[in-house]
């Protein structure tokens, strides 16, 4: 017999399907919560189910983005063989049957029958360090967004209270400059209160010298005599100034802990160091390569990491008609494409990857328009990549 439980899963609970063998379901389908009892309840099928065969039943489910991981945790820590499967694979399963029926029932039977008619690779777990290193990579990407459309909002706000305030510093959201913001928000603030307090503040802030303060001070006086209407100010832009800069000035602090946590993290793979070796790929980009990636074992040829890319072409042809352009398929990791995209674009700017730019100018002299010689140009660092780790070399400069 070959055993296997097919496992729907949602949040909070799952739906299964258990079969002997190819088209030999095991009673009803059951479903259990995502707790202690109902995972005890689980495995005491799969232990009756077993005692049935004679054999341990494999495991198979569908990746749902996180709501998977605790069944994923516990078939783990009781060695049963489990099969993650691509939702698209399992949509296109489903499609093959006549009826539209869509239950957590027929969904766990047809996820065990796809057991039988698919050969599916075992799932890797990916080491705790390098799901710890996603997770935060993940997060300081949703934050980093979260921190730019701030800044938007902080612009558009500071060009109605105190336009010209923005060419005082060179940096406009340092710690000094959003904190003397914070404490005078209007050109008449600055006026009333005059050099001194602010020069000081802002010597207190930026640990800088007496002179370098007196100097950003004398401009933030200058931009406040230039600017028009000082007096006629909204309240409400009082109060979205306020929260605006308090919101900056505490995702400044979150992003500074999660780059810290990430850096300390990926420094303790040896992976961190051979990625980084590549010209264009500087530290955040080569933690988020590394945290997407996972293992390099988990891909046995570069095309595989390829298409876990989702840079690699698709096809279609039908008769005697076959597409000559073809866009790539954007599947897979959409982190790791960006993470691609970002490192070359900073390998070919200012030739900074020499290899790389020529690459890219070769592209472009065949008359390849500008997205068509950059995913060339990402297929190419692709397959350093998987080179790199595989063999476990840093980048040799030619």
């Amino acid at each position: 017999m070959n055993p296997v439980v097919g496992i729907d899963v949602s949040k909070g609970n799952s739906q299964c399907q258990a079969f002997l063998d190819r088209n030999q379901p095991y009673k009803k389908s059951f479903r259990f919560a995502h707790t202690e009892e109902g995972f005890q309840s689980f495995l005491k099928i799969l232990q009756e189910i077993e005692k049935v065969s004679g054999v341990r039943p494999a495991i198979i489910l569908e990746a749902t983005g996180h709501y998977h991981q605790p069944v994923v945790q516990v078939v783990e820590k009781h060695e049963y063989l489990l099969m993650v499967v691509n939702p698209l694979t399992s949509q296109r399963a489903k499609k093959a049957h006549l009826r539209k029926v869509k239950t957590d029932v027929i969904d766990a039977f047809h996820l065990g029958d796809l057991y039988y008619k698919e050969d599916f690779e075992p799932y890797k777990q990916q080491a705790i360090q390098l799901l710890n290193l996603k997770h935060l990579t993940r997060q300081h990407g949703a934050l980093t967004a979260t921190y730019v459309q701030t800044k938007l909002q902080f612009q558009a706000v500071l060009d109605q209270i105190f336009p010209h305030y923005v060419g005082a510093f060179g940096n406009l959201f340092s710690n000094a400059s959003l904190t003397i913001l914070l404490a005078y928000p209007t050109p008449q603030s600055v006026m009333e209160v005059g050099i001194e307090p602010i020069m000081r503040l802002i010597q207190e802030k930026a640990k800088r010298s007496e002179s370098w303060a007196k100097e950003k001070a004398q401009k933030i006086i200058s931009a406040a005599q230039c600017s028009p209407n000082s007096r006629v100010i909204y309240d409400s832009h009082f109060i979205t100034l306020h929260m605006l800069i308090s919101l900056l000035l505490e995702l400044q602090e979150h992003l500074s802990h999660l780059e810290q946590e990430i850096d300390t993290l990926a420094q303790e793979r040896k992976e961190y160091d051979l990625l980084r070796s590549v010209p264009g790929i500087g530290d955040k980009i080569a933690a988020t390569i590394l945290s997407e990636i996972g293992g390099i074992e988990r891909f046995d040829h570069a095309k595989k990491l390829i298409a876990y890319s989702g840079i690699d072409p698709s096809v279609y042809a039908s008769g005697k008609f076959i597409a000559t352009s073809n866009r790539i398929t954007k599947r897979g990791s959409k982190r790791l494409r960006r993470a691609l995209f970002l490192a070359v674009q900073c390998g070919i700017r200012k030739s900074v990857n020499q290899q790389l730019k020529e690459y890219y100018d070769k592209k472009r002299a065949e008359g390849k328009a500008y997205k068509v010689a950059i995913i060339a140009c990402t297929n190419k660092l692709v397959r350093w990549i998987y080179a790199i780790l595989k063999h476990e070399r840093p980048y040799l400069t030619p």
